[in-house]
């Protein structure tokens, strides 16, 4: 586990324990921070908890951020952390191991053995990413093994690219990274024939398939040479393409009733929410790939912002209904003070009103 106290940028570590907060946000990815960011300018009071585990930490740096091109990470994430702390958000350096309904709101219990108690939830939990089994694929994984051509494709243009066919977007894979090199491969290894139109499709553009499996990676000087067929035959590459299965990380979200469903393109599977993360767990949004296993870096932030949003906004709704409930009942009781009969009767009876003034006797002037 990474601990954020030895992260840069002297990001506040402080535990809290048994702690009552409008939002727990459990993952400190770019989702839960930009999410947390949100909730926090809103003056909601927010705790982040996360394990450390960033799904992107073998890259070296992320692609397609608006001017953040480039940078690395963990860089990123570093600066997130302290823009939470500056809105008075909490960074706490653990993992979630049950989360559970207490009343209208949750209760989260780590690791650590801490505690806290939300009236809302936002998991950014994410996915894994499940590699076929080839020796050495793990650990050149975000390197020069790769699967997304607008994360990391610019950096491989016009070298040989293989596509490791490992499922249904194996083609759609291929074709994409074809934009990019006039050198792009495809082994069929794992799945089936190949349909006619696929194979038509390929060859307009020039991409040549490989039949056979693959077994090995060729690694010189730390770098992607090539690969080796069941055959025994050698293909150069610089990098090879491979489309893993995406599994929504959903261990904690399973105790709320909550379990991930299959994609669509049946590329992995992720948690069901409606366009703002709401699930069918009331109280509890989800954001990034633990909802849409294609959401990159920039999808991830802005799903963040609006799961946040929406967060906000339940709670301002829940907070007025209490506030208005309130003052309907103070408006009730006052009717039936003795200073609002007292009145009451002065304005119906008038000098009639009965009162210890009517039980005196009649003087002089007023007998018959």
């Amino acid at each position: 586990m990474t601990e954020i106290a030895n992260s840069p940028g002297g990001v506040d570590t402080e535990v809290v324990g048994d702690a009552d907060v409008d939002v727990v946000v459990v993952g400190g990815g770019v989702a839960g921070l930009s999410g947390a960011v949100t909730l926090a300018r809103s003056r909601r009071s927010v705790v982040v908890i996360d394990s450390g585990e960033p799904r992107n930490a073998p890259a070296s740096g992320l692609h397609g951020l608006l001017s953040r091109d480039g940078i690395n990470p963990s860089e990123l994430l570093c600066v997130g952390r302290e823009e939470v702390i500056s809105y008075g958000g909490r960074m706490i350096s653990d993992r979630v191991v049950t989360t559970g309904r207490d009343g209208d709101g949750f209760v989260v219990d780590t690791a650590g053995g801490h505690r806290f108690r939300a009236r809302r939830l936002l998991m950014c939990t994410g996915l894994v990413d499940r590699l076929p089994d080839i020796a050495g694929l793990r650990e050149r994984w975000g390197r020069d093994v790769l699967h997304c051509p607008y994360c990391h494709g610019w950096e491989v243009r016009d070298q040989p690219v293989g596509v490791l066919a490992t499922g249904p977007a194996a083609v759609h894979q291929a074709l994409l990274f074809r934009q990019l090199s006039d050198q792009v491969t495809l082994f069929r290894h794992s799945i089936g024939e190949l349909g006619v139109e696929d194979r038509e499709r390929l060859a307009a553009r020039g991409v040549a398939v490989v039949e056979g499996d693959v077994t090995d990676l060729e690694i010189e000087d730390d770098r992607l040479t090539g690969v080796r067929l069941a055959s025994g035959d050698r293909v150069p590459l610089a990098a090879l393409v491979v489309a893993p299965r995406f599994e929504a990380r959903d261990d904690v979200l399973a105790e709320l009733g909550l379990t991930a469903v299959e994609h669509p393109w049946a590329i992995g599977d992720q948690v069901g929410a409606d366009g703002t993360g709401l699930t069918a767990a009331g109280g509890v949004w989800v954001a990034r790939n633990v909802a849409d296993v294609l959401d990159g870096v920039p999808a991830a932030a802005a799903a963040g912002v609006r799961a946040a949003a929406a967060i906000n906004a339940d709670l301002v709704a829940a907070e007025t209904d209490a506030a208005l409930a309130r003052r309907r009942t103070r408006s009730v009781a006052g009717v039936f003070t003795l200073e609002a009969e007292a009145a009451l009767c002065e304005q119906v009876m008038g000098e009639r009103r009965h009162g210890l003034d009517g039980l005196l006797p009649l003087g002089p002037s007023q007998q018959g």
